[in-house]
């Protein structure tokens, strides 16, 4: 797996006291500590290797390594029994989420193979190799009561349903570096009277890291004239590429969608985004109205490359849109606007831009008469989401946390959609289509969310921890 980014502090802890009396325990035990760095690569993690931390002056030696290192996630894997005062200065000084793996070499003591020892120094220190949950609640009530928050996995070293834990804290690390270093682009202004997407963004960057960056329209739309004839006839090969070109299309409108394209990739690499979320009603400056009546085909192809694009200035939904792209789920802006009773179905869908690696199959280009409500014409996209498992991503204002992840995962399923040049597609969720409306309602989303494929529920759980915001499931 390629360097994702994240750094990792990866320390083993233990006694000192041990090592002299205990012939061969600490090589055993710095021997699993290289297994766990060896996973933790192989997970994509870049290891900052702090050795074996058995004194509280190594654990303050360790915890300024790691902020001389910037790691973004200490993770401390507990060998045998460890002083508290080992890990509470480490902690306190590295100022990172900390990752607690309760590791055994196996999943019990081979109990007549120890009893059949004679040398009793040898038993106390095969003993000591499995006396990693001995310390665990000592550490727990050094950081409770320290107000330090931490995380734990308990298991055996070998085993893959314990890694498969690991890297999903591995990889919720990863999202929220991706969420630090996040420059989210606001491009225009909100939909007047959609109170409910109305956004802090300053809590934004408390809650999540992220930069915002406000932007002109006027700006984007000074690059468009700058736009090559050859740069419009490349895109417009990249367009039937990656799209299926309907052809009522008009040459006239894919041309304007290319050089629309083309200057908001540059207008992205400018600014140096990550995440864009847009909308601009206009005022009867023809500049602007073509360039934001054009602008659906070039998003689509940023949201696929992994800058995603939220309309109607979504913000908190192209913040869910990123998380779900980074977990490599897709993360499509959509929105439920019809139930299917017949069938027990949502309808979910969305004007604007899709996550087109992520459709069933390629997306459709159609031209619209009527910009669905908004000013111009233009281009539109319609696709349906992969059929199979899903998972819904809102983040919702909260009152107390600033934010929260609100989950729940369905599958998405084959059914007859309208053909109107939108992103829809066709739900079902475990406790039904008013179950799940009811529910997802009653914890005061904002009504756009993010649709990804596959089953994330316990990764954006994660992730929730290491933002220190609530999280919530309804299926």
């Amino acid at each position: 797996m390629a360097d994702n980014g994240l750094r990792v502090g990866l320390c083993g802890i233990g006694l000192e006291a041990y090592w002299l009396q205990f012939d061969g325990l600490q090589n055993r035990l710095e021997g699993y500590v290289r297994m766990v760095g060896a996973r933790l690569e192989k997970a994509g993690a870049t290891v900052e290797h702090l050795g074996m931390v058995d004194t509280s002056q190594r654990g303050r030696e360790a915890g300024h390594h790691c902020r001389r290192a910037d790691v973004d996630l200490l993770v401390i894997y507990v060998t045998t029994y460890a002083l508290s005062s080992t890990v509470l200065p480490m902690a306190q000084h590295a100022r990172v989420p900390v990752l607690v793996l309760n590791l055994q070499p196996d999943a019990a003591i081979d109990y007549d193979a120890f009893n059949r020892l004679t040398d009793r120094t040898a038993m106390t220190g095969e003993w000591l190799a499995y006396c990693s949950a001995c310390p665990v609640p000592e550490i727990a009530n050094v950081m409770a009561r320290a107000g330090i928050a931490f995380h734990q996995v308990t298991g055996v070293l070998g085993d893959e349903a314990t890694w498969n834990e690991i890297e999903e804290w591995v990889q919720a690390a990863q999202v929220q570096k991706a969420l630090a270093d996040n420059r989210l682009g606001l491009l225009g202004h909100y939909y007047s009277g959609m109170l409910d997407i109305m956004t802090d963004v300053t809590q934004v960057s408390i809650t999540f890291g992220s930069q915002i960056e406000h932007l002109e329209v006027d700006e984007l739309s000074g690059l468009r004239p700058a736009v090559s004839d050859g740069d419009i006839e490349a895109r417009m090969v990249a367009f039937r590429d990656h799209f299926d070109v309907q052809e009522d299309c008009s040459q006239e409108e894919l041309a304007r969608a290319a050089r629309t394209s083309v200057a908001l990739d540059r207008f992205a690499a400018m600014h140096d985004l990550q995440s864009l979320a847009y909308y601009y009603m206009g005022s009867g400056v023809p500049a602007n109205e073509d360039t934001m009546s054009s602008i659906i085909l070039g998003t689509s192809l940023l949201t696929a490359r992994g800058i995603p694009v939220a309309g109607e200035y979504e913000v908190k939904n192209v913040l869910a849109m990123k998380i779900m792209d980074c977990l490599g789920a897709g993360g499509s802006f959509t929105e439920y606007y019809a139930l299917d009773l017949k069938a027990d179905h949502v309808l979910m869908g969305h004007d604007g831009p899709g996550h087109i690696a992520i459709a069933e199959s390629k997306t459709k280009v159609r031209p619209l008469k009527v910009y669905h409500g908004k000013v111009g014409r233009g281009l539109s996209v319609e696709m349906s989401v992969k059929h199979g498992p899903v998972t819904l991503l809102s983040v919702v204002e909260d009152g107390t946390h600033g934010f929260k992840l609100l989950a729940a995962q369905g599958e998405c399923v084959a059914g007859e959609v309208l053909r109107i040049g939108n992103t829809n597609s066709h739900y079902r969720f475990p406790i039904g289509a008013k179950g799940f409306v009811e529910a997802w309602n009653a914890h005061g989303p904002a009504h756009h969310c993010a649709i990804g494929v596959g089953h994330l529920s316990s990764k954006l759980n994660k992730l929730a921890r290491l933002l220190e915001v609530p999280f919530a499931q309804v299926c």
